[in-house]
């Protein structure tokens, strides 16, 4: 059996090349970018089931679907990753804001994963749940990714197993190193994740309980997953007055582990530090000429977002949320904590203004959505680091916001790199229904389509070809992820079809919910999930398990 399924692909490759071959799909003339970096190309791709079996002149062959590709550009499916599209494709598995953009994989669990959750923790998410409500139906992260599956997504998924979510199943969210006894218990809740096909360990250092984890802390746990062939990737410890030595705290783990390492959504936050893009990128490279296999992922957009939580000091936030909340309800500590909020806003922003505060969960606070923190403080009549405070008190969450604090011309640079992939860290949304009750970034709608207009077509930062194969072949060779990511025979037929001179990106901060445009036609294994720009419902969408996959995946 082991051996009939290692010579199925090249079965399928002989197969496919009998001109008198019916196929599956057939996609004729497409200008192809296969993903590897090298020059495009025309000619033809057969696809049988779920698999690309021929690419080459065909012109005799036929297909029980044939789609004509003449003038427009054949790719592999492109990677997102850094999806936080997790509660999202529970609520609507069609990923329309992702698949309109050429997406096929989403990559979660940037520091929190969705397992392994005990019952505490699920009690915790189910009471947390915002505009998307859903019963927590798993366990461990296997079973989350199992439950997506089953319940049907348009675009493949996988994940990383969050070291924030491991040390609230084990430790709590107290300030303290975790016990030997903890750490074996982290380390196998690690191992079960990987066995269960985890891409390997993340961490999201800037907030809590994560930022409580020593770096030596984060060493032992990576080893783990080193073992598995797994990556450690990681949001670092700061982005702003300390990035530099961030990255150097970040490189002692795969320094002392030989793990393969990615930095999130590298940045340089507020415009004092614009500057160290480029001693950024030096320290990137020397690691690299010295054996280590280190990577980064962008988004394409010179501001972020996340919870208010950012601008407020870690102590106050020691514990979890509702003592988080009784020390922001507390006069005394107020006092402490107002000017820690606007010294923060002045140094990475630069002002309230430039804060904009896009999600709350309570209905009688939507209105705010789209209002900066500035005008938000002026109508209700209190200053900004007051209102950070009870915005976050009244809301009952971290509420979400738009932070804008970086440089467009440090994000041409970035994007040049060639160890840079792409993530939106974003919610794969639709512009209707549940996604209309909050703004968002438009980097959920935009972030590849961006990539591709803006910075590809407009400004030639990178080629064409070098961009296909930072979205398809590079991530996936650096995940360790088999068949996928380039246009090969034997690959599983993910595949997308767009026009390179109408890609074009339309979502902004004041109107997120757009659709980008310019993509034709979206295959996920075999089936197609856009037709001439229109999403068709289907949702053929399998979860991709890492290096380190199990049959059995850990589980009885």
């Amino acid at each position: 059996m082991r051996l009939l399924k290692a010579l199925f692909p090249l079965l399928l490759i002989f197969y496919g090349c009998n001109s008198s071959v019916t196929y599956d799909l057939l996609i004729r003339n497409g200008n192809i970018i296969d993903g590897t970096g090298s020059a495009a190309f025309t000619a033809d791709i057969g696809i049988m089931s779920d698999t690309i079996t021929a690419i080459g002149d065909l012109r005799k062959a036929r297909g029980v679907n044939e789609t004509d590709a003449t003038g427009l550009t054949v790719a592999p499916g492109f990677i997102n990753m850094l999806s936080w599209s997790v509660e999202s494709l529970i609520e609507d598995g069609r990923s329309m804001g992702d698949i309109c953009q050429g997406v096929t994989l989403e990559v979660l669990g940037e520091g929190d994963s969705w397992g392994p959750w005990s019952e505490s923790m699920k009690r915790e998410m189910k009471e947390s749940q915002g505009d998307i409500k859903y019963e927590i139906e798993w366990t461990t992260l296997g079973e989350y990714l199992d439950y997506l599956e089953k319940r049907g997504v348009s675009t493949n998924i996988a994940s990383f197993i969050g070291t924030s979510t491991l040390r609230i199943h084990v430790v709590g969210y107290d300030n303290r190193p975790p016990t030997a006894a903890e750490m074996d218990s982290m380390k196998l809740l690690i191992r079960q994740a990987m066995e269960e096909g985890a891409i390997g360990v993340s961490s999201a250092l800037e907030y809590i309980p994560a930022s409580f984890a020593s770096t030596e802390e984060l060493t032992e746990l990576s080893r783990v997953a080193a073992e598995y062939d797994g990556m450690y990737i990681s949001h670092i410890r700061n982005e702003d007055e300390t990035f530099l030595e961030a990255i150097d705290d970040f490189l002692r783990v795969p320094r002392e582990t030989g793990i393969r390492a990615e930095i999130y959504h590298l940045k340089q936050v507020g415009k004092t530090n614009w500057h160290k893009c480029d001693m950024a990128i030096a320290k990137i490279d020397s690691a690299r000429a010295a054996g280590l296999h280190i990577t980064a992922d962008m988004y394409n957009y010179p501001a972020s977002s996340t919870g208010l939580g950012i601008i407020m000091p870690e102590w106050v936030q020691e514990g979890g949320f509702e003592k988080w909340v009784a020390r922001l309800n507390d006069p005394a500590i107020r006092k402490v904590v107002a000017p820690e909020i606007i010294k923060t806003i002045m140094r990475k922003q630069g002002s309230p203004d430039k804060v904009l505060v896009i999600g709350f969960k309570t209905d009688s606070l939507k209105y705010l959505q789209g209002k900066t923190l500035a005008e938000i403080a002026s109508i209700r009549g209190k200053s900004p680091e007051e209102t950070v405070m009870d915005l976050v008190i009244d809301d009952n969450s971290n509420v979400d916001a738009v932070f804008f604090s970086m440089s467009e011309d440090n994000l041409r640079k970035q994007i040049a790199q060639p160890w840079m992939s792409f993530g939106s860290d974003g919610r794969s949304m639709a512009p209707e229904g549940v996604s209309l009750k909050s703004a968002t970034h438009p980097r959920a709608y935009g972030n590849f389509a961006r990539l591709l207009g803006r910075y590809v077509r407009d400004e030639k930062v990178i080629s064409l070809e070098e961009a296909v194969y930072k979205l398809t072949m590079f991530p996936a060779t650096n995940m360790k992820i088999e068949r996928r990511g380039a246009l090969k025979e034997g690959n599983y037929a993910d595949v997308v079809v767009f026009d390179p001179e109408k890609v074009q990106d339309h979502s902004t901060f004041e109107d997120p919910h757009q659709l980008s445009t310019g993509m034709v036609h979206v295959f996920v294994n075999g089936v197609q999930v856009l037709r001439d720009g229109e999403h068709t419902g289907a949702t053929p969408g399998r979860v991709v398990r890492g290096p380190g996959y199990r049959e059995s995946g850990g589980r009885q």
